[in-house]
C-alpha cells in the first residue's frame, strides 16, 4: 500500500482534528489604504528576493517534475468531481479532476484537462468522449474523504459511487446522476475534446482537454439567494486541490472593490 510522507497514519495522527465549527470570515485586505501607484504591500521586500529561472523542456528534466512543479504552483485550483455513465448505460463513474474551472458565463462553458491520450482516458473522460454527457459536481466539507475515494485507480466498469458512498440524485437534461451531497452541481453537455502532443516526444499524445456546456444547475436551496444568482461561500464551505496529496479550505476570505479609471 502506497504510503505518502512515509509512515502517513502516524503523521496524521501527530496533526491537530479538523475543526467543523470553523466558520469563513472575512477581513480586511492587508493594506485597506492602498492608493493607485502603491504596487505590493510588503515594503519591498519581494523585490529584495531572487527567482529561478526553469525550462520545462530542458535536457534530462523529466515531464513529472513539471507536473509537480504546477501542482504545487497554480494553487489553489478548483476540483470537478465528474459523474457519467457508459454509452451502453451499464456503467456508471465518478472520478475529480484539479485541471478544471469555468471559462465563460454565455454560453456557461467549463474545461476539463487529463494528463492521457484520448486512447488512454480514464473512464470518466472516456465515458463523456463517448456519451458526450457528464454532471460537474463541486466538492465540500462534509463529503472530502468520500470524493477523495474516487481517485481510486479502480478496472473500468467498478463504479466510485459504490466506493465513495456518495448518493446518487437524478438529473434533467442528461442521464449521469448528480452527487447528492454536493451543495452545486451542472448537468453539461460536451462543446469540444482536444488532443496535446508532447513537445519532448513529437507524435506522442500526451493529454487532452474536454470543453463543457452547462445546461442546468442545481444548487441546495440553503445555499442559493432569492434572484438564484449567489451561491453563500459560508454554506457552500469549498474545498480546493494544492500540490501533492494537500487539500485546502476556505476559512478567511476578504472584499476588494474592482478600481474604475
Amino acid at each position: 500500500m502506497f504510503k505518502p510522507h512515509g509512515d502517513f497514519e502516524k503523521i496524521q495522527a501527530s496533526r491537530p482534528d479538523f475543526n467543523q465549527e470553523t466558520q469563513v470570515t472575512f477581513t480586511k485586505s492587508p493594506n485597506p489604504q492602498w492608493k493607485q501607484g502603491d504596487g505590493a504591500n510588503d515594503n519591498g521586500e519581494s523585490l529584495k528576493k531572487n527567482h529561478v529561472e526553469i525550462d520545462p523542456y530542458e535536457e534530462g528534466r523529466p515531464s513529472t517534475s513539471n507536473y509537480k512543479l504546477l501542482i504545487s504552483g497554480i494553487v489553489p485550483r478548483p476540483i470537478a468531481l465528474i459523474s457519467t455513465v457508459s454509452k451502453d448505460g451499464q456503467s456508471t463513474n465518478l472520478a475529480p479532476f484539479s485541471y478544471a474551472n469555468v471559462i465563460n458565463h454565455d454560453p456557461p462553458l467549463f474545461v476539463v484537462g487529463v494528463a492521457k491520450p484520448l486512447d488512454q482516458f480514464k473512464d470518466s473522460l472516456r465515458n463523456l468522449a463517448e456519451t458526450e454527457e457528464c454532471v460537474i459536481n463541486l466538492i465540500s466539507e462534509h463529503f472530502v474523504e468520500a470524493a477523495n475515494a474516487t481517485a481510486i485507480n479502480a478496472p473500468y466498469g467498478v463504479s466510485e459511487w459504490e466506493i465513495s458512498g456518495l448518493t446518487q440524485a437524478p438529473s434533467t437534461s442528461v442521464k449521469p446522476a448528480r452527487v447528492k451531497e454536493s451543495v452545486m452541481s451542472i448537468e453539461g453537455k460536451l462543446v469540444e475534446i482536444k488532443e496535446f502532443e508532447s513537445r519532448a516526444t513529437p507524435g506522442k499524445k500526451t493529454g487532452a482537454l474536454a470543453i463543457i456546456e452547462g445546461v442546468r444547475f442545481w444548487v441546495r436551496d440553503d445555499a442559493i439567494n432569492e434572484e438564484k444568482n449567489l451561491v453563500d461561500l459560508k454554506v457552500m464551505k469549498p474545498i480546493s486541490r494544492l500540490g501533492g496529496i494537500s487539500y485546502g479550505r476556505v476559512t478567511d476570505a476578504m472584499e476588494i472593490p474592482r478600481p474604475n479609471f
